[in-house]
């Protein structure tokens, strides 16, 4: 048992009237503890559950940042005009609307905006569908590759994705925990302002609760995170809806945030979120979009890609930046950007099985 974790605990574990707040070194303490194991498993169930009742702070988040930061995998620095795109999207994905980050993610590295995301397999507490299988979905299979192959894909296409169970597996175990517990952790929001990134970033997270448009902020600031975006979306990712007033939160030289109100009707879109169905429905869907044709999801694509395209200042305004989308859509230039990284992943997975049949048929020849 660890003493120091257990003081730790019993500071966000001891109600209303006589809990505390961790300061930043302490949290940074306490995830560390946490992450290598040297807190119990009763200690660190325990932590969670408490520390999700307490509600963190920004302060705390900087500090779990802090941990990540320290223990972490990182794609590196890659060559570009505009700071590396950080999605910040929930790991145990969706289950009502459709995801469109994928398309916004190629769209924006087809015109040279660099894109990282990061994230896992099917996750608690909603077990929604994750980015990972959308990419292999199409193609991409991001799993088979190590964080150096990862990078060199990234600097190659402007595209990274760092994949926690291979790149990250210190993280696995709270998993397990956040499994057991059936409750999201403030692990789980700390995880949409993460920057595995290890140069100058824009950090962009979604969210439910305007509680946590605060927390974001002071953790960023805090990390020194210059600029950011804070998105209201769809199931807390950054994917912008249009069934209301999406709600963005703009980082800015003052210390008072920048808002922006926007309605899809103002642009020519219904107010109709797509509806998630089955996995393949939306892969299809998202094929049908890349084939230049209209569909929901294309509306849907058009709106964050325009938002997305003005915000890193591609484009001068939303209806540019709307156009500027169409026009990438329908001329392929999207759907060319998806064939190169489908075509190098697919060289670097087949690279690395002959070279595992190489090692085999060595070992074979060594026993004989």
């Amino acid at each position: 048992m660890s003493i120091l974790f257990r003081d730790l605990l019993k500071k966000v574990g001891s109600g209303n009237h006589t809990g505390e707040n961790l300061t930043r070194a302490e949290a940074f303490s306490a995830t560390k503890m946490m992450l290598l194991g040297e807190a119990t498993p009763a200690q660190i169930g325990a932590f969670l559950i408490a520390h999700r009742i307490k509600r963190p702070t920004g302060e705390e988040l900087a500090g779990m940042l802090d941990a990540f930061a320290q223990l972490g995998p990182k794609l590196k620095p890659i060559a570009s005009p505009n700071p590396p795109i950080v999605f910040g999207i929930p790991y145990d994905g969706r289950t009502r609307t459709a995801p469109i980050s994928p398309i916004t993610a190629l769209l924006l590295s087809a015109v040279g905006q660099p894109v990282v995301m990061h994230g896992g397999d099917r996750l608690p507490t909603k077990y929604g569908l994750p980015l990972i299988e959308i990419w292999q979905g199409l193609g991409v299979n991001w799993s088979t590759l190590s964080l150096e192959q990862a990078q060199s894909v990234f600097a190659q296409t402007g595209i990274g994705f760092v994949y926690t169970p291979q790149h990250f597996p210190l993280n696995n175990t709270i998993w397990e925990y956040r499994d057991q517990l059936g409750k999201r952790p403030p692990f789980a929001t700390m995880e949409l302002i993460w920057c595995p990134y290890a140069g100058d970033a824009h950090v962009i997270a979604g969210y439910v609760h305007p509680p946590t448009e605060g927390m974001f902020q002071v953790a960023l600031q805090l990390r020194g995170v210059n600029k950011f975006t804070l998105v209201k979306g769809l199931e807390g990712s950054c994917d912008l809806p249009r069934d209301r007033t999406a709600i963005i939160s703009l980082s800015s030289a003052s210390p008072e945030l920048e808002r922006v109100f926007l309605l899809a009707h103002d642009y020519g879109f219904t107010n109709k979120n797509v509806p998630l169905g089955s996995t393949e429905e939306l892969l299809t869907q998202i094929q049908d979009v890349f084939a230049g044709n209209t569909n929901e999801l294309q509306q849907t694509a058009l709106w964050n890609g325009g938002f997305y395209l003005w915000r890193c200042g591609i484009c001068a305004d939303m209806r540019s930046g709307i156009a500027q989308a169409e026009e990438l859509l329908k001329s392929g230039v999207v759907a060319a950007k998806l064939q190169q990284i489908t075509q190098l992943i697919t060289s670097i997975s087949q690279t690395n099985l002959d070279n595992r049949f190489l090692e085999s048929e060595q070992k074979v020849n060594v026993t004989s």
